[in-house]
């Protein structure tokens, strides 16, 4: 047995299967060595580059650096529009598992609206999932401190500093500035992917306008980041380029103090500088807090605004249109003195109805009885209808309306902000548009004394009167000038040329003399310039909602608002030298010369004087207060002509309220508002413009002692006696 056992076993055969067997396991072995070292070689030269790509961007993240928005000033440097800094509540949704259930666990420690989280799933649904998404605006501190302690939980949550807008002066600027919203679905498709990061876009005024400008260009940063997503460390960087600095013509002294005239009535009114088309101040009441819309105005607030009626958010200067009354006829008249159909001493007769040969139809005058024997210049202190209707009957509608829109109407005047307005302009072809009627000789009479098919707005009226003050036509504007960094110098925004109103400054002249006239004894507007220190021209205007006939037994003030007639009054001053032109329209503020006219003088004497309007019953100008019946002949005393640009200035509040409308919400009452009175004794003094190119103005400057500015003879002379008294002093920034 034992030989057998070593005939069958056979070392030779048993060393080469083991040869074998390690051959084919050296093989297999060096073949995957191989495979491995050629995948190897692939992963590292031949896919270098991809897999390198992808590596650094595992680690390394862009970040969307949005620049601060460029601020906005007055014409004396207050700020209208600044950045404030904050935080906001960013998610990236590549690092989150489930959106849902982490927007659920945060709203356990941050206060999360309905809206927010409506706004980030739209978001997160169009948007790439690297890109951080902003989840909740303005996260208070105590907010801030929850999230820390449980940071470690949110892997794909940060919080980012930002700069968010603020308006210092709440509703006074609300119709002109305007203010920044949430960026919505609709913006992201308009701005692109380039912008994308934003999360503001200006939504109304010059927030909008020059939205482009503001917000500037956006940059980037390479971060440096972890496995949960958190920034580590800015590796590489792209500068953003800061936004534009607008600085505007308009003076906050001048708006507070035509906020104060209309007091509680609502209205618009606009004052420019005729010489140049600079808009000093531009007001629509009631206005609304802007700051409500910044970061996402709730619900209820939004309801509060929508719902009211008097429409606060509703820009009544560019959008609203009314009928201009008899602030027309200082226009008209020119228009018969540049036609050649009427020269300044022709005459017509009043008799206090006019009627259309071979009609029964008639259209009476301001007075029943007439005005008797009327020259172009009587026309228009004593408004006399009649002078009109016949004048306009000999231009024709198709020549009247050359000069009307010559003038600026039934059409933009090119403002600086979106969504004005042209109006209309009466014609046959308007009438035949809107209500399919054939045109009538009584629509002309009708149109003759801004009646009838009229649309104007207040920006329209102050153009034109600013052309009659200056002789020329210019493009009303609320930007004077632009810088990009606060290091660099103020650049002036470039205008297009004026138009001459006219091609004969005489007959410009004579209109002139008119409106002078309606400011003294006989004239519609006597007791607006009784006592002014000033020459004043102007012409007061009523819109009428329903006819005479039918309020005729009626008290005015017993009719709803939205049927009483507008005042209105156009004028500019000092009327031998005008630095000031201003239009107002009063909505149920009853005749012009009543309620309009008497604000106008308020607004001459802020401008002029640095006079602000008294409130709450005190004793401010004295007008309306005079005798029923005008003095036998007037005794205007030699005007010292003031500083241009007068107007005194004063420091912005810096405090906030929540109420969505009403006067002054924007401020906690009176507290550092423009023209607030106080305890400190100060007094108006001159200084240099910070602005260059533009008129000195006149600010607040402490004194130990009230000190009143003198206007020369006119304030020693009787004339003038206790008008010391009315340059109170004001308190200082």
């Amino acid at each position: 047995m034992a030989g057998l056992r070593r005939r069958g076993k056979n070392p030779h055969a048993e060393a080469d299967q083991f040869r074998r067997r390690a051959v084919i396991g050296f093989a297999v072995v060096g073949a995957c060595l191989v495979a491995l070292a050629a995948w190897y070689f692939k992963l590292q030269v031949i896919d270098h580059d991809d897999y390198a790509t992808r590596s650094e961007a595992n680690r390394i993240r862009p970040r969307p650096v949005v620049p601060g928005r460029g601020t906005i000033y007055d014409r004396n440097g207050r700020l209208l529009a600044e950045n404030v800094p904050a935080f906001r509540l960013d998610v990236t949704p590549d690092k989150v598992k489930d959106p849902a259930k982490l927007v659920a666990d945060l709203g356990r420690i941050i206060a999360l609206s309905p809206e927010d989280i409506e706004r980030f799933e739209a978001t997160r649904k169009t948007s790439r999932g690297f890109r951080p998404i902003t989840l909740k605006l303005r996260v208070s501190e105590e907010e801030m401190a929850r999230f820390a302690v449980d940071r470690w939980r949110y892997p794909g949550v940060e919080l980012v500093p930002y700069l968010t807008r603020r308006y210092p002066y709440g509703d006074l600027f609300a119709h002109i500035v305007g203010y920044v919203g949430r960026v919505d679905e609709k913006d992201l498709e308009q701005l692109g992917e380039i912008n994308s990061a934003l999360t503001h876009i200006g939504k109304t005024g010059l927030e909008r306008y020059y939205d482009e400008q503001l917000r500037g260009k956006i940059g980037y940063e390479k971060v440096e980041t972890n496995v949960e997503g958190r920034a580590l460390r800015v590796v590489g960087r792209v500068p953003a380029q800061a936004g534009t600095d607008l600085r505007l013509s308009v003076d906050a002294t001048l708006q507070q103090a035509i906020v104060d005239a209309f007091g509680e009535l609502e209205g618009s009114a606009i004052a420019v500088d005729p010489r140049t088309g600079e808009i000093l101040a531009m007001v629509s009441l009631p206005s609304y807090d802007p700051n409500l819309f910044v970061n996402g105005i709730s619900s209820k607030d939004f309801r509060i605004l929508n719902e009211d009626p008097s429409r606060p958010q509703f820009n009544r200067l560019v959008l609203g249109g009314v009928a201009p009354g008899s602030t027309l006829k200082p226009l008209i008249a020119l228009a018969g003195l540049d036609s050649g159909k009427r020269r300044p001493e022709d005459t017509v007769v009043s008799t206090g109805m006019f009627y259309l040969p071979g009609t029964s139809r008639g259209w009476g005058d301001a007075s029943r009885r007439g005005h008797g024997v009327t020259d172009l210049r009587k026309s228009i202190s004593q408004s006399v209808n009649t002078y009109y209707y016949r004048l306009a009957l000999d231009l024709g509608i198709a020549q009247f309306d050359e000069y009307m829109a010559h003038y600026g109407f039934g059409q933009p005047t090119g403002i600086d902000l979106r969504g004005e307005i042209g109006g209309i302009l009466p014609s046959p072809q308007a009438k035949l548009k809107a209500r399919r009627e054939r045109w009538y000789p009584g629509d002309t009479v009708n149109a003759a004394i801004g009646q009838g098919d009229w649309k104007v707005t207040p920006l329209q009226l102050v153009r034109a009167t600013a052309g009659l003050a200056d002789g020329q036509l210019r493009r009303p504007h609320l930007v004077a000038q632009t810088r990009v960094g606060f290091d660099r110098p103020w650049e002036p925004v470039p205008q297009p040329p004026p138009v001459p109103i006219s091609p004969n400054p005489a007959n410009v002249e004579v209109v002139r003399q008119g409106m002078q006239d309606t400011m003294r004894p006989g004239g519609t507007g006597w007791r607006v310039a009784l006592g002014a220190p000033y020459l004043m021209a102007g012409k007061t205007g009523t819109a009428q909602v329903i006819s005479r006939r039918g309020t005729a037994a009626v008290d005015p003030r017993s009719l709803p608002m939205h049927l009483r007639h507008r005042s209105l009054f156009v004028g500019f001053a000092p009327a031998d030298n005008p630095t000031i032109a201003i239009a107002i329209a009063v909505e149920g503020g009853g005749y012009g010369g009543s309620t309009a006219g008497p604000m106008a003088r308020k607004i001459f004497d802020a401008y002029l004087l640095g006079k602000m309007p008294e409130k709450d019953g005190e004793e401010g100008v004295p007008v309306g207060t005079t005798p029923a019946t005008p003095p036998a002949a007037p005794t205007p005393a030699a005007p010292t002509p003031p500083p241009a640009n007068s107007v005194p200035g004063t420091s912005p509040s810096q405090g906030t309220s929540p109420s969505p409308t009403g006067r002054g919400v924007g401020v906690r009452g009176n507290e550092g508002r423009v023209g607030a009175s106080s305890s400190n004794s100060t007094a108006l003094a001159p200084r240099s413009s910070p602005i260059p190119g533009i008129a000195p103005v006149l600010t607040l400057t402490p004194t130990p002692t009230p000190t009143p500015l003198s206007h020369g003879d006119f304030l020693r002379s009787p004339q003038g006696e206790g008008l010391e008294a009315a340059f109170a002093s004001r308190r200082s920034a």
